[in-house]
């Protein structure tokens, strides 16, 4: 049996027509920038979110670098994030003129640890402008505390909410519980668009005005520029196919859910409670999956063994930031944040893609159990 790791296919071929009509219908209109597609994307996602405004750009990674640019990050400020998560996260405060301040994760959720932060800003706070926690994986990070610290300190929080869309803390969606949310669309992700696209999400209406100039070079009419802003902009038939896929979204998320509930009984079912962990889910929360993920020992032989038996798998992510060669500069070392650097020795990421079959999973799950016994 082989079971990729992710197969687009399966979930393509299921709303191909839909698809193909409406990016047809763009294609005959030749209004491909900033059209009604837009729009509408625009304002069904602030509902879905439960935000007033949400603002569509080109990727997830501008998303976080217009946000930072909208609540006026730049040059001498520093922004205080996770090792743990993919690069853009870090980039983009980089890309800004700022500096990434790095606080070590949760040992069972793998999110920005709370405890870590307050402590960092305890010690010092000086220059310190906003906050970036990652809902890694598909599961929030644990806001309430974030937000109290945030306002303590008088610094803006911007959420990485590139895996999480549709995930939920306490009865609240992820992309709402901060000054902005952003979201990726890249082919990946639970909602995803035919290449790249992004999205940010407010509740301020002068934050969302400032992204909108940004995204469009920084104007306010034709040729006429407020300030200096970039080309980030979601086009029409990215919008357009994720307005049909928006319709899934939530019969999607469960599916990943069910999916990931089930690698739990069957792990335990094997008896691989000892050899196999899997994070928590925090109480409150409501986790969107997208990506499941275990700690194992031996990762790399496991990866070798799954990769013989026809087991798609990847590592998400195999080196944290602060110990990156481009950050060097910012002067960490190993050893600094011991909870990020022993996940990324031991993670594992395991297909959890909606379609997958109950046959496959058990097949991964006697995949691993060959290994440890």
């Amino acid at each position: 049996m082989r079971i990729p790791f992710l197969d687009l296919s399966r979930q393509y071929r299921k709303i191909r027509k839909e698809v193909l009509r409406e990016v047809t219908k763009v294609c005959d209109s030749q209004h491909y920038i900033l059209g009604k597609n837009v729009s509408s994307l625009e304002e069904e996602l602030a509902s879905y979110c439960g935000t007033k405004y949400a603002v569509g750009v080109a990727s997830g990674s501008d998303a976080l670098l217009l946000s930072l640019m909208a609540l006026g990050v730049g040059p001498g400020d520093r922004v205080v994030t996770t090792p743990f998560t993919f690069f853009a996260t870090a980039g983009s405060i980089v890309e800004v003129g700022a500096e990434p301040v790095f606080v070590d994760i949760h040992p069972e959720t793998f999110n920005l640890d709370p405890d870590s932060l307050e402590i960092l800003l305890k010690k010092s706070s000086k220059r310190v402008k906003a906050i970036i926690p990652v809902h890694l994986y598909g599961q929030c990070a644990e806001m309430k505390e974030i937000n109290r610290i945030a306002r303590k300190y008088g610094v803006k929080v911007i959420e990485d909410a590139a895996q999480a869309i549709g995930a939920e803390y306490r009865g609240k969606k992820a992309g709402s519980l901060g000054d902005t949310g952003c979201f990726s669309f890249y082919p990946t992700k639970n909602l995803a668009c035919l290449g790249d696209g992004g999205l940010v999400t407010t509740n301020n209406s002068k934050t969302a005005r400032i992204l909108k100039k940004l995204r469009i070079h920084g104007t306010s009419a034709k040729y006429l520029y407020d300030t200096v802003g970039v080309n980030s902009r979601l086009d029409e038939i990215q919008a357009a196919v994720l307005r049909v896929k928006l319709k899934y979204l939530d019969s999607w998320n469960s599916a990943r859910i069910r999916n990931a509930d089930l690698y739990r009984r069957l792990f335990s079912r094997a008896g691989l409670d000892g050899a196999v962990d899997v994070p928590d889910i925090v109480k409150g929360n409501v986790s969107v999956y997208n990506l499941f993920v275990i700690l194992v020992k031996s990762r790399d032989g496991l990866r070798e063994h799954l990769g013989k038996a026809g087991v798609g798998n990847e590592v998400y992510y195999p080196l944290p930031l602060h110990m990156q060669k481009c950050f060097k500069g910012l002067g960490y070392k190993r050893g600094d944040f011991p909870i990020s650097e022993r996940v990324a020795r031991e993670i594992l990421a395991l297909p959890i893609f909606p379609e997958l079959k109950t046959g496959e999973q058990k097949y991964v799950v006697s995949s691993i159990e060959g290994f440890y016994k």
